[in-house]
């Protein structure tokens, strides 16, 4: 079974190239998404599958991190940026007209979980730079523990979207695939070899993706390799003596190419992410590469997790700062002040949270990123820490 969190709708610049024409009306953008929709069909007929091993969940795309965050519970669902709509709107979705929140969207991984109840998950990576892939690790993640007493599967994360990765790009099926240097040190690697005959029927899937294929030829080319690539990041469990690295950037920094002229020297890349625990408080540490100036930000993440409160109702803390100010969120709403606090020295920011404030859970989702205005700029991997 292959379960598919959008119907990848937002990608304007895939639809001009496939199209010769900008695709911007809510009605055009939604057709762009039954032109996927037929797209991963043929994709998988060239794997063997048939249509009814495909579900469609429809939530939007590019907008399902942006749920994970701030739209649970009685928030009010995310509305689409090119769609316009707050609910699904395809009739060959699993479930037409679920709105556009986290309970939405965990609830149906759920049902399809526990309907299916698979041996092997495979499924995005936490460290993925693409918001979507990134939200569907952290909901399946949180669906996996909620079904922990119905099913226990392997899970095989899979990498697609990441720094100065895959490489070479092209077409190489006789080159073996490795993994990136800056998840090498942390992730467990799973390598499993590509017969001949399947990467040929990979390669065949993938250009059946024709509104994709036609501007990423060489990118998702690359992908066609003599073995495919999984990589599990340990949960951690945190000890009060010392400090945990959650995440280092031993291949230094790569601006992204969006960012021109002066943004390239606002630019503040992570070279470190750690935790410690202690009195029961915990402290995530951020080192960047250069102190916080202008319009760069940066966010530290800590979602809890508890068996016995339904996730919609813990805390999703997020703290945003900024060069000269900061503020903590759960969800959308602002946290009173001194709950939480933030450290600041040069290059380093420590957020200090009280497992209180998190919900006293027994483990957490928590990452961080730095941005230019809303533009990202740079990520660490979901990390699962564990308290008791």
């Amino acid at each position: 079974q292959v379960v598919f969190l959008t119907y990848g709708d937002n990608n304007e610049f895939s639809f001009m190239m496939y199209r010769k024409r900008p695709e911007v009306s809510p009605e055009a953008v939604r057709r762009m998404g039954e032109v996927r929709h037929g797209e991963a069909l043929r994709a998988a007929g060239a794997l063997g599958l048939a249509p009814g091993h495909l579900v469609f969940l429809g939530y939007p795309d590019f907008g399902t991190l942006n749920i994970w965050e701030r739209h649970w519970g009685d928030a009010p669902p995310f509305r689409s940026m090119l769609t316009r709509v707050r609910a699904v709107s395809y009739a060959d979705a699993f479930r037409p007209g679920a709105v556009y929140r986290g309970d939405e969207i965990l609830g149906d991984l759920e049902t399809l979980l526990r309907e299916f109840r698979p041996t092997l998950l495979l499924v995005s990576h936490p460290a993925d730079f693409n918001p979507d892939h990134r939200a569907l690790y952290a909901f399946t993640r949180v669906a996996l523990w909620n079904l922990r007493a119905e099913i226990q599967p392997r899970v095989l994360p899979y990498l697609v979207h990441f720094k100065k990765w895959p490489l070479p790009h092209g077409y190489h099926p006789d080159a073996p695939m490795l993994p990136p240097a800056d998840l090498m040190p942390a992730a467990a690697w799973t390598v499993l070899p590509t017969p001949e005959p399947l990467a040929d029927g990979k390669r065949r899937a993938l250009q059946a993706h024709a509104s994709q294929y036609a501007y990423s030829a060489k990118f998702l080319d690359a992908f066609v390799r003599n073995t495919e690539l999984f990589g599990e990041l340990p949960p951690v469990r945190l000890a009060p003596s010392a400090p945990s690295t959650l995440d280092a950037d031993v291949e230094g920094d790569e601006i992204p190419p969006a960012l021109a002229g002066d943004e390239r020297g606002e630019f503040v890349g992570i070279e470190r992410y750690s935790a410690a625990l202690s009195n029961g408080i915990l402290r995530l540490t951020l080192d960047c590469r250069r102190p916080l100036a202008g319009v760069s930000q940066a966010s530290v993440f800590c979602c809890g997790y508890r068996g016995d409160t339904p996730f919609a109702r813990m805390p999703k803390l997020h703290v945003r700062i900024g060069a000269t100010r900061w503020e903590c969120l759960d969800g959308a709403k602002p946290l009173a002040r001194g709950i939480v606090s933030v450290e600041r020295r040069p290059r380093r920011l420590t957020v200090s949270i009280p497992l209180a404030a998190a919900g006293d859970p027994d483990r957490a989702l928590v990452c961080a990123r730095t941005y230019l205005d809303d533009l990202p700029m740079d990520w660490t991997a979901w990390r699962v820490l564990e308290f008791r």
